[in-house]
């Protein structure tokens, strides 16, 4: 149909009875409806786009579920910034929150109104906001006979604040940092991806922390942030409110740009490539967080079972019991964490391998404390691979970049130290400093995590499973024949979000 007509839709209903005998029908009842917009009038584009709006609104109701799609900003480079960051947006009206991608926590918080004496500028280059539930029509306080009070209490840090009845909670993070606030329920809004489509305004209720005090290194101005996202398996966890439901799979998928100025992709869905390789997650290890010997916390994490480690080939020789995945012992997957850490006894023989491998290419030092070396050329060319070994026969090969971080130049050489610090605990965790330029799959429905290299400015596909464990369309546009799951095509940079948009349009008597 050319041009901009619109069609009289009639509605005609039937009722159809056989008369036995008589063969006759009874009255037929019609049903007018009339045009919403006049035959010969001008109707103005913003006025149609504002009418679907509040029908896709209305279809959101009945929201089955689908990929939902975050933002990320930040680097992995400590001289820059050492961290990952997205937004969230929470309350009615929604307000926008910059918090840090955190898989080592549970919890998403908040800075509260409240807080006093929390950060008012970042050197981040954000502006910081102050959640206020009193300006949020949505806005429910969690009290302490709430259900999910009790059930908060069965898994991480709560208590009853006695003076206000709210359900506050205390948290202790391993580098000495810690929040204090109360739990509040409101809207979550976020843009989801299901079929052709991007639906921008989807939400959903969430319980989430408000802080309204903060120590340690949450109060430096210079990377103060909004909040924490955390990732983790508990019940309380945003990934794990949101499957509950059937609004998202419960699986999510991050890929972290290392070069330039960072960025990346956060999926609440599964990134596909044939390329991953899983390991198995140990099934409910808790790993006491300690720092300078004194208690912090206790809570299940993303724990995988590190086997080995091989430096160019060859197995640094270091008793397999140093990696246990028992008592204060492990491996853990961890995004809030900038470097990575290594178990003492796994350290120094670590570091000899390495020397050993790149003499007398490069020159070794000690700078800080800490082994470097000066390096003439590429660290490319000079320093070897490094391979990860898992459970499962999953290994993580490790680029220089992976294990090395540039300090500067020293002689006229560029410094490069190991990027590995020795941790007294006896804990392994792997933080951004391998994680970057990697597709992280964790799959809470399967225990297992994957991986595999990844140029994270690159597309990457996505597809999601229903309630079921049936693959159901998540947008675009190739689908993969050995899964039968649909793909979608994702970026880490967001422009394809107009082109889904568009996707709304189909079907619309513009288009002919």
């Amino acid at each position: 149909m050319a041009g901009m007509k619109f069609l009289i839709v009639v509605l005609v209903a039937v009722a159809v009875a056989a008369v036995v005998g008589a063969g006759k029908l009874p009255p037929v009842g019609v049903l007018s409806l009339e045009r919403l917009f006049p035959v010969n009038g001008k109707v103005e584009m913003e006025e149609i786009r504002a009418r679907d709006k509040a029908r896709h609104a209305r279809m959101l109701q009945s929201f089955a579920g689908g990929i939902v799609d975050f933002p990320v900003v930040g680097s992995s480079d400590p001289s820059l910034v050492g961290l990952y960051f997205t937004k969230v947006r929470l309350g009615t009206p929604p307000r926008e929150y910059n918090v840090q991608i955190d898989t080592g926590s549970d919890i998403l918080w908040v800075t509260c109104s409240a807080c006093d004496d929390c950060p008012r500028t970042s050197g981040l280059g954000v502006e910081l906001n102050f959640y206020n539930a009193a300006s949020s029509s949505t806005a429910t306080p969690v009290s302490c006979e709430d259900q999910v009070c009790s059930s908060i209490v069965q898994t991480a840090s709560a208590e009853c604040l006695t003076e206000t009845n709210q359900c506050g909670y205390t948290f202790q993070y391993g580098d000495g940092s810690g929040t204090t606030g109360h739990y509040v329920a409101d809207l979550l809004y976020f843009d989801t991806v299901l079929g052709t489509s991007l639906i921008a305004n989807s939400s959903a209720p969430i319980v989430f922390g408000c802080s309204t005090s903060q120590s340690g290194d949450l109060m430096k101005t210079d990377t103060a942030i909004d909040g924490i996202f955390g990732f983790g398996q508990q019940g309380l966890s945003v990934i794990s409110q949101l499957s509950s439901r059937g609004i998202t799979p419960k699986v999510f998928s991050h890929c972290l740009k290392g070069e330039g100025n960072g960025g990346g992709i956060l999926v609440l869905g599964e990134i596909l490539d044939p390329r991953i390789v899983y390991s198995p997650l140990v099934p409910s290890q808790y790993v006491f967080e300690l720092d300078l010997s004194v208690f912090h916390s206790c809570r299940a994490h993303y724990n995988v079972y590190l086997q080995s480690i091989a430096v160019n080939g060859q197995l640094v020789p270091v008793d397999p019991s140093v990696f246990a995945t028992t008592g204060n012992r492990g491996t853990i997957v961890d995004s809030g964490t900038t470097l990575s850490y290594i178990a003492p006894e796994a350290y120094d023989p670590f570091v000899s391998a390495i020397a050993a491998a790149v003499s007398p290419s490069a020159r070794p030092i000690i700078s800080r404390e800490k082994p470097c070396f000066l390096v003439s050329s590429s660290i490319a060319e000079i320093f070897p691979p490094v391979f990860l070994n898992f459970d499962g026969g999953a290994s993580m090969a490790l680029r220089p970049a992976d294990y090395l971080v540039h300090m500067g130049f020293f002689e006229g050489a560029a410094k490069w130290c190991i990027g590995f610090e020795k941790q007294p605990q006896g804990v392994t965790i792997l933080g951004d400093l391998v994680l970057k330029d990697k597709i992280v799959v964790y799959d809470l429905a399967r225990q297992r995590i994957g991986w595999a290299d990844h140029d994270c400015s690159s597309p990457v596909n996505v597809s999601i499973t229903s309630g079921k464990g049936e693959f159901i369309n998540a947008g675009q546009l190739s689908v993969n024949g050995a899964s039968g799951g649909a793909l979608f095509n994702l970026q880490h940079k967001r422009t394809s979000a107009l082109l889904l948009l568009l996707g709304l349009m189909i079907g619309s008597p513009f288009l002919t």
